[in-house]
């Protein structure tokens, strides 16, 4: 248990580094280059996921897995399933509840993390 704790720690380190690469690339597009919320959202969540695989591959679950591109492939299947809810929980907030986009964002991350977390630890990076 403490095992499986330790590295929920150490996911939501990388998930807050990805949370900092996925809001700026999210800014970016949106603010700066006047993309629509959703384009924006997809583009942060394209740069955040691949930083994320990377750490968590060496750092979180210490993969020594040969098959890399088998690997990236099943992490970002879950993590499309993640974007999925994201963008659902974007939408449902932002349209129906009339959040602020950026708060909804926060909360969607949130509800994702959880389900990112145990089916990469179940799926993706299983020893």
């Amino acid at each position: 248990m403490k095992s499986i704790l330790w590295k929920f720690f150490k996911f939501g380190i990388v998930g807050f580094s990805g949370v900092l690469v996925d809001f700026g690339v999210t800014y970016v597009v949106k603010e700066k280059m006047k993309g629509s919320k959703y384009l924006a959202n997809s583009l942060g969540f394209a740069f955040a996921v691949t930083s994320n695989f990377l750490l968590n591959r060496i750092w979180t679950f210490q993969s020594q897995d040969s098959l890399v591109w088998l690997q990236y492939s099943k992490f970002i299947l879950v993590a499309l399933i993640g974007l999925a809810l994201s963008n659902g929980m974007v939408y449902l907030l932002t349209e129906r509840k009339k959040l602020n986009f950026y708060l909804a964002k926060v909360i969607a991350i949130g509800v994702v993390m959880l389900w990112n977390f145990v089916a990469n630890y179940q799926f993706t990076f299983r020893a």
